[in-house]
């Protein structure tokens, strides 16, 4: 019987769109304090989870580009 893997919490849609939103606001240095937390709390996302996935984001990116 093959192993299941655990349903993810959040659609991939949000994900990327929370992503996108989070990397956009810490471009801009007015906006960059609390962004994580703002943005987290607009989209019902817990704060730990959306510092992530910008990161992971970057990291698949630059494994895609070597």
């Amino acid at each position: 019987m093959p192993i299941m893997a655990a349903p993810r919490k959040y659609p991939d849609e949000l994900r990327e769109r929370a992503t996108r939103l989070a990397v956009e606001a810490c471009k801009n240095p007015v906006a960059r304090n609390g962004a994580i937390r703002r943005i987290a709390d607009q989209l019902d996302v817990h704060p730990e989870a959306l510092w992530t996935w910008p990161k992971r984001a970057e990291t698949d990116e630059r494994d895609r580009s070597a």
